[in-house]
């Protein structure tokens, strides 16, 4: 296993998803998808794993695995803000490193949940996430695919629903392919925190552009924080939002099987 400091992982779980009502609980090979998301995180090495959850449905499906359920608030506006309850409840250290592993992600290879720990280890900013490269022009233009920028020190520049970086001239010609010697970067959902910053962070007015967006990395930057990007060792499959999402999941496991 990679070395990498101890780490905690944190994986919110709302049961009321608007796409997807009552997702953590919908059945995967079985088996509630939160339960898949435990397992990736277990897998990954991590000292502590914590499920922060505004459902006592949640915290049911998950008795008898060796996981922490933190029954949290209902009103967080974002995942970050649900794990900072769980940061200052459990009184973990500023310094401990917490991994924010969404709760639809069954998939979540193990390298890169220690890769985003890693990274925040390596880089003094106090938060870290992972890119991969765009695949295609389709998907640099699809708002559902989050792109980022980042500068020559691995650090985000700005993250954005929009086509980002813009190659004025290759794009004035055609925008069905993506133009030679320009790094399109797509943003995966996963977070390192400082355990400190995460309570920070979560205290932070939201801004403007995070409202905008819809991004709530875009409330560190706004407020000067910095944050470390790292590419992904290895690709991160599709989560889970949607009915279809679960369907293509059932049949992933069911081929491994």
């Amino acid at each position: 296993m990679d070395a990498v400091p101890p780490f905690i992982v944190a994986i919110p779980a709302r049961y009321g998803a608007t796409r997807l009502p009552g997702k953590p609980l919908r059945l995967l090979r079985g088996e509630p998808l939160i339960l898949h998301v435990v397992r990736r995180a277990l897998a990954a090495g991590a000292a502590e794993v914590v499920v922060a959850t505004d459902d006592a449905r949640i915290a049911e499906a998950l008795r008898g695995q060796p996981v922490l359920v933190c029954t949290t608030r209902a009103d967080h506006a974002s995942g970050s803000d649900r794990i900072a309850e769980c940061a200052a409840r459990y009184g973990w250290p500023d310094a401990a490193i917490v991994v924010n592993l969404q709760g639809d992600e069954p998939f979540a290879p193990a390298s890169g949940i220690r890769a985003v720990a890693r990274a925040l280890a390596e880089d003094d900013a106090p938060m870290a996430t992972l890119a991969t490269p765009v695949a295609d022009a389709e998907q640099l233009f699809d708002p559902n695919c989050v792109k980022l920028v980042r500068g020559a020190n691995g650090r985000a520049l700005y993250f954005s629903r929009a086509p980002l970086p813009w190659a004025r001239d290759a794009f004035a010609r055609s925008r069905e392919r993506l133009p030679a010697g320009v790094e399109f970067l797509r943003h995966i959902g996963i977070y390192a925190y400082r355990a400190g910053f995460l309570q920070r962070f979560a205290a932070l007015p939201r801004t403007p552009l995070e409202q905008a967006e819809s991004l709530e990395q875009l409330r560190a930057l706004e407020h000067g924080h910095a944050i470390a990007v790292r590419l992904a060792p290895e690709p991160f499959p599709p989560g889970v939002d949607t009915e279809a999402d679960l369907a293509r999941a059932a049949a992933v496991l069911g081929a491994q099987a």
